[in-house]
């Protein structure tokens, strides 16, 4: 089979599963990712390997899984030793070219203490998590050095020295008053800054230019969007498209207050729990989240136009799909971290234009993958050779070209809310926090350090509402996904310095060596 020239892997920041129209939302307007899930196969039990920015998107770029690459929360460094996209794609002489968020924390430390000068080409390299960066922008704050949307905010006329806080997340209200978009009571005005010059459209406009200047050599790119991640404050038109009437049921009910489990009730005291809490600020924000879904849908649109012009969609493998969701007040709490669908569930659609996958084009797949498992897809479509690699993922294009049926029998997530108030609330030691989620097309089973475990019957009770941790019934459940977590384990790629083919290589060679040992 041929392989594939180009690569376009799109994410999207903070987007449910459920937040699309192909995916089954009634009233959200995604025509474009629509119209990618009709050439594509999309994937229905596809889930991350951590509720958080920072964990979710190292394991898509290491391919591993939380515990393996030990990004554990925002800003923990990526250790020099793991390998990246960018290293699988170096012997071929490509390179993963990025527009828009990584989340890439530089080890720094690791860096230094091997003496890479910071002015050198391999020290950018690492630092950017193996991304040949075209401008970078994270969207927690005012963008840094890494992008111009600063310097372009200026070019437009938007003066003064922080453009971005003061008119890409502020608004305007009916008193004439500047209101900043970071609080939730804003979320409704329509963003100071023009639609045409917001983060969306230049992050796009910026992968446009990418792609078209590429002039027919091969080239692989990661568009990420900062969207619909907060703050939550949309340009207009997008800022009104939608109103409470168009929102989904918030999904709890009081019996999940009834007892909880002691870290999701620590959870439940977050500031931001305690906000989303209240049905009217979860049905104020909502749109506004739907809003800025639907303006990334419109500018996805332009790229696959762009592809279409340059006759490129015939050669380009496209990937979508987002780094983690959002409550929005499911479950009583805002945010994300925890292990509910409505976190850890993702979209992905895998777009491969080769005659070889015209059999899945359109369907739907419910076949358990994880976000991990990109990666090697991403390799396997434009010829890189991972194998015996530290890839803990596995490659889709058997299911992608109908070669498969079946891919893993559960799903893995991690967390470690050592860096939250959480920890101190529960009087945890930094090393006393993690949880680990295992999730099978039946249950739903959660692993705490410290804490009896949780269970979701996700047969009887899809909602995630009653969970099933104490109950004496179902001991025998929770034993049997425990041995489980345990098997998982097993199967984690701990050697990363040596290939299973070398190791198979050097296997008993002493006495070839020379070297005798216990022999008379």
């Amino acid at each position: 089979m041929a392989h594939l020239r180009n690569a376009l892997f799109i994410m999207l920041d903070q987007l449910r599963w459920d937040h699309l129209a192909c995916n089954g939302h009634p009233t959200i307007r995604t025509p474009n990712i629509d119209a990618l899930a009709q050439t594509g196969i999309s994937f229905d039990s596809a889930f991350v390997q951590a509720g958080v920015c920072g964990p979710s998107r190292m394991s898509y770029y290491t391919g591993r899984y939380v515990s393996s690459h030990g990004v554990t929360w925002n800003r923990v460094p990526l250790g020099i030793e793991q390998l990246t996209i960018g290293d699988y794609l170096r012997p071929l002489q490509r390179k993963i070219a990025l527009v828009g968020k990584s989340h890439v924390i530089a080890d720094f430390d690791g860096l230094s203490r091997l003496g890479i000068r910071s002015d050198s080409p391999l020290h950018q390299q690492i630092s950017q998590g193996g991304f040949d960066v075209i401008d970078r922008i994270d969207g927690h704050g005012a963008p840094d050095g890494d992008s111009g949307y600063t310097s372009y905010l200026r070019a437009q006329g938007y003066a003064g020295d922080d453009p971005w806080s003061d008119y890409v997340v502020s608004g305007v209200d009916a008193l004439g008053n500047v209101q900043s978009g970071w609080f939730l009571r804003n979320a409704r005005l329509a963003a100071r800054v023009a639609e045409e010059h917001s983060e969306t459209a230049y992050v796009t406009d910026t992968a446009i230019n990418y792609i078209t200047t590429q002039c027919g050599k091969p080239w692989a790119l990661h568009l990420s969007y900062v969207k619909p991640h907060w703050p939550y404050i949309a340009p207009a038109p997008f800022h009104d498209m939608y109103d409470q009437d168009d929102c989904l049921p918030i999904a709890k009910v009081p019996a999940e207050l009834l007892d909880p489990h002691p870290v999701y009730a620590a959870y439940l005291a977050q500031e931001e729990s305690q906000t989303f809490a209240q049905d009217k600020i979860a049905r104020h924000v909502r749109p506004a989240y739907m809003g800025l879904i639907s303006q990334v849908d419109m500018h996805i649109g332009r790229v696959v136009e762009t592809l279409k012009r340059l006759n490129l969609l015939d050669e380009t493998l496209i990937v979508l799909t987002s780094d983690h969701g959002d409550f929005g007040g499911d479950h009583w709490l805002g945010e994300k971290d925890l292990f509910h669908d409505a976190v850890t569930r993702v979209p992905l659609i895998v777009c491969d234009p080769r005659g070889s996958a015209n059999a899945t084009r359109g369907t739907r797949n419910s076949s358990l993958v994880e976000a991990i498992d990109v990666l090697p897809t991403l390799l396997d479509a434009i010829g890189s050779d991972h194998a015996g690699s530290p890839l803990e993922g596995r490659s889709l294009l058997q299911l992608v070209h109908g070669q498969a049926t079946a891919h893993k029998e559960f799903v893995v997530a991690e967390i470690d809310y050592s860096f939250r108030r959480v920890r101190r609330l529960l009087g945890r030691k930094p090393d006393e926090c993690r949880g680990v989620m295992i999730r099978d097309a039946r249950w739903k089973y959660v692993h705490w350090h410290g804490y009896r475990p949780q269970l979701f019957d996700l047969q009887e009770d899809p909602n995630e509402y009653t969970d099933l941790g104490s109950s004496t019934m179902h001991q025998c459940v929770r034993e049997g996904l425990n041995e489980k977590i345990l098997a998982w384990r097993d199967t984690q790629r701990v050697r990363k310095t040596l290939s299973d083919q070398l190791v198979e290589s050097r296997t008993d060679r002493a006495k070839e060596l020379g070297i005798y040992y216990g022999t008379w």
